[in-house]
């Protein structure tokens, strides 16, 4: 008998890496950064329906923290995609993403939440991905 093992290899070309910096005793912000394979790119918050999964960001409620605005990004590249036969909006190498929060509690606390993206190349794109995180602000 003769076994035959296959070994998918995962792709996974963007990393996620988090941060918070406060900025007063009542206001932090929150960073999310995408590192990005070459030949790799995400897209927009900002992506006209019809087009890949945008990048977008859910923040978990909490007693602690509010939202102040929303979530600010980079100005991005922007070419017309066959694949989607429209102008998209994109990141390629890294993009940081930044949140404002208003603190309700003057304790150390933790931001969660959930980021859901897509990634693709000239050849393929990815399932899209959902990624939760937790990041602490310090006093």
């Amino acid at each position: 008998m003769i076994s035959a093992g296959v070994y998918a290899q995962i792709e996974s070309p963007v990393k996620w890496s988090y941060a918070a910096k406060r900025i007063s005793s009542t206001e932090a912000v929150v960073i999310l950064r995408a590192t990005i394979q070459d030949g790799w790119h995400i897209y927009s918050l900002n992506v006209k329906e019809g087009g890949p999964i945008k990048t977008s960001f859910t923040f978990s409620p909490s007693n602690d923290y509010a939202l102040l605005g929303s979530t600010i990004e980079p100005t991005p590249l922007s070419r017309y995609e066959n694949a989607f036969k429209m102008d998209v909006s994109y990141f390629e190498k890294s993009v940081t993403f930044q949140q404002k929060i208003k603190l309700k509690s003057p304790n150390a606390l933790v931001v969660k939440g959930k980021l859901e993206y897509m990634t693709c190349n000239d050849m393929k794109c990815l399932p899209p991905d959902d990624v939760d995180f937790s990041i602490p602000v310090g006093k």
